[in-house]
């Protein structure tokens, strides 16, 4: 059956013959992983080595037995396609049959046991992608880091490879990509300071050319330009690309990316002028090396600045060839990629163990007659999950949307045609933003609506919300890039006032073209059943979104008009720019939901289960807003009945898909690595074993002999 154009995924094609060189995995191995990407059967979800009887639990096979949909060709459509699936699940198989690559025992590791784990198991997927002729952009590497849950090393070694191709020159790539690549060197993305992050151009970090030498002289002057955070900089890393401010022939030409060697490549220790280290303890992350590093002038050659958009001369002159944004195109590659690869599989597993789970627990009675609830039919579990179950599909076409236009963007930039590059900065700014900010909010949700036991780290769900909680913070604070995103559309909307003719505002960027659109006073709607219509609500975001920013543009203008400075005003009006970019981003996730819904017109019974979560997404955003479409009387207080009583319908409509739906995202045991979300339900039974491992009940208590015994033993017991 052939796949729709809807973009769902990654769309290379698969390789699934590269595999055959594998000797750990059999070929009955292979047939039955294949025969399970053809029949939809969970042949490699089921954790590997647990004694008990993997019985699908009744309550969870109950969820299974109706199947309104098919699930594997929903996988199919995330994954981009049934080839793919295929290859996921066989490399997930190979990578997860092999215990070098056992993440399970990970709750219990100290900080350095993770970190040594993490290296070891980059070590032995690098071993097997060298062995099996694995591209380093492929899927197969895509997938083999998907199987291991995102813990593993070198993860900014990609990044500098990323900021490398992105500003570097041809030779440049050409010496650099290959030591990579090979991992003759590891590298390391250092910007952020001790006392800077996302305001870039405020970096201490000097970089002073010196003409007689043909030299970069690379300096902390101060204790806050301290870079601070780059992961495997703490023990890794033996090459640096930092972001440092440019001075050349007495001048300052801004921020810059430099290549510079820290660590000696004989015998790892710091270079002359080197000061490295680990940062200590942070909110999880524990397995990633995030590092200090201060250079007291350190001296580079000329060549080790990264010069596709600017290059200083041996006589010290600066040419520019792109603009300013232009070094920034690094953030906006890593901020693209990070939302299907980092981000949003947070939410989605957080998702998967919180529906699962409230299927197994029963709590109290819906009759007295009754046997105790599952606690998913209770109608305010379904308010917590599944709206988050809707962002998850929401973000994922919303990402790959963006993905798409990055893709269209991205080599004419690399060619100096920058004129997409504003566009694409700003976008990437707020839906990266946009996306971590309900991540993390969604995870958090679904950790709550476990209970106690989402407290527990065997759920899975503490290191799930503590990862997604980072992703509001690395590369760029979600506040400033939101405000990046609302300076984009106050200048968009400044043109579309003083751009009447229709040629100019048909050639506004494609993002924001709902700003020239007729703009309806009040919502037409008339009955329950329209809010249902996505013509409906696809409009009431247009409203809203169109009226904050003309509002946000009114406020301006008028300080500005008081006397006060550009800069002064926007300050104090970033709230109401903050509340516009927000509204901004609901609407495009929103139309890009239901843009995806009309290409599955030949998938009548997917298009329907995926219509209410789109429908659920559109109504929960109303409904959490409501002020904002009441404000101007766009709708009334009995429309705004009309959508709590829409919303409520979805619930229910909903709960019958909702396991079907979490099954789609098809995530294996091993990768969820939660007791709570395992596929066949047996929670408390892996609940129960998995306790059995703690250090604390296989050691001897510390405590007693020292303390506990002699406070017993003080007095005589009078028992």
């Amino acid at each position: 059956m052939a796949i729709p154009s809807i973009p769902c995924g990654p769309q290379s094609t698969a390789r699934s013959n590269s595999l055959s060189a594998e000797p750990g995995v059999s070929q009955d191995q292979k047939v039955e992983s294949r025969a399970g990407a053809r029949m939809g059967s969970p042949v490699h979800r089921v954790s590997i080595g647990e004694s008990w009887n993997r019985r699908v639990h009744p309550d969870m096979e109950s969820e299974r037995s109706v199947r309104p949909f098919d699930v594997e060709r929903l996988t199919n459509l995330l994954d981009g396609g049934a080839q793919n699936t295929a290859l996921r699940r066989e490399i997930e198989r190979m990578i997860q049959s092999d215990q070098k690559f056992n993440i399970q025992d990970n709750y219990f590791k100290t900080q350095n046991e993770r970190y040594e784990g993490a290296v070891q198991k980059a070590f032995h997927v690098l071993m097997l992608a060298q062995r099996l002729g694995w591209q380093e952009d492929g899927l197969e590497l895509k997938y083999a880091y998907r199987a291991l849950a995102g813990d593993v090393a070198f993860n900014i070694h990609k990044v500098f490879q990323k900021s490398l191709k992105s500003l570097g020159s041809e030779e440049q790539i050409a010496k650099w990509g290959p030591l990579c690549s090979q991992f003759q060197i590891i590298t390391t993305y250092a910007q952020t300071e001790l006392g800077h992050g996302t305001n870039l151009q405020g970096l201490e970090t000097e970089a002073t050319y010196d003409a007689a030498t043909q030299e970069f002289v690379l300096h902390s002057p101060t204790l806050t330009a301290t870079k601070w955070w780059p992961g495997d900089l703490g023990r890794s890393a033996t090459h640096a690309l930092v972001q440092a401010q440019l001075i050349c022939s007495g001048a300052r030409q801004g921020m810059h990316a430099f290549i510079v060697p820290i660590r000696s490549l004989e015998d790892h220790r710091p270079l002359p002028g080197v000061t490295v280290g680990d940062i200590g303890p942070k909110m999880d992350f524990e397995h990633t090396d995030n590092g200090f590093l201060r250079l007291d002038h350190v001296r580079i050659p000329r060549e080790n600045m990264l010069n596709r958009f600017a290059q200083v001369q041996p006589d010290g002159t600066y040419v520019k060839l792109g603009m300013p944004q232009s070094n920034y195109l690094s953030m906006v590659v890593l901020r693209v990629e990070l939302l299907l690869g980092e981000i949003l599989p947070l939410l989605q597993k957080a998702c998967c163990i919180a529906v699962r789970y409230s299927v197994i627990r029963r709590q109290s009675r819906l009759r007295p007659s009754d046997p105790e609830a599952k606690v998913l039919d209770y109608q305010t579990q379904q308010q917590k999950l599944f709206p988050q179950l809707a962002l998850s599909y929401a973000f994922h076409f919303l990402a790959n949307n963006l993905l798409e236009f990055f893709h269209h963007s991205y080599s004419a930039i690399l060619d100096r045609d920058f004129s997409l590059l504003p566009e694409l900065h700003a976008l990437s700014s707020g839906v990266k933003a946009f996306v971590s900010e309900f991540c993390t909010q969604g995870t958090e949700a679904c950790r709550r609506a476990c209970g106690g036991h989402g407290f527990s780290k065997l759920s899975g769900l503490p290191t799930l919300l503590t990862k997604v909680t980072a992703s509001c913070t690395y590369e760029g604070e979600n506040t400033v890039l939101y405000l990046q995103l609302a300076r984009f559309l106050v200048k968009i909307y400044l043109q579309v006032q003083t751009s009447r003719d229709a040629t100019s505002q048909r050639s506004l960027p494609q993002s924001v073209a709902y700003l020239t659109s007729a703009d309806l006073p009040r919502c037409p709607a008339q009955k329950v059943a329209d809010f249902l219509r996505p013509e409906f609500y696809t409009k009431a975001w247009a409203h809203v979104a169109t009226r904050l920013i003309r509002d946000s543009v009114h406020h301006l203008q008028t300080l500005m008009e008081s006397g006060m400075d550009r800069q002064d005003a926007w300050n104090q009006t970033t709230i109401i720019h903050l509340q516009a970019a927000k509204a901004h981003c609901y609407y495009i996730s929103v139309k890009s939901f239901v843009e995806a819904l009309e290409k599955l017109e030949n998938e009548p019974a997917i298009r329907q289960a995926l219509k209410r979560l789109c429908d659920l997404h559109a109504l929960q955003g109303i409904l959490t807003n409501t002020g904002d479409f009441l404000h101007d009387g766009f709708l009334s207080g009995v429309q705004v009945h009309m959508v709590r009583t829409a919303y409520m319908d979805l619930l229910r409509l909903i709960r019958k898909d909702a396991i079907l739906l979490t099954d789609a995202f098809d995530f294996t045991d091993q990768s969820l690595n939660s007791a709570l979300g395992c596929y066949d339900g047996n929670v408390y039974e892996r609940l129960f074993q998995w306790a059995q491992k703690s250090p604390t009940n296989t050691q001897g208590n510390p405590a007693y002999e020292k303390y506990l015994k002699p406070l017993l033993q003080s007095q005589k017991s009078k028992l």
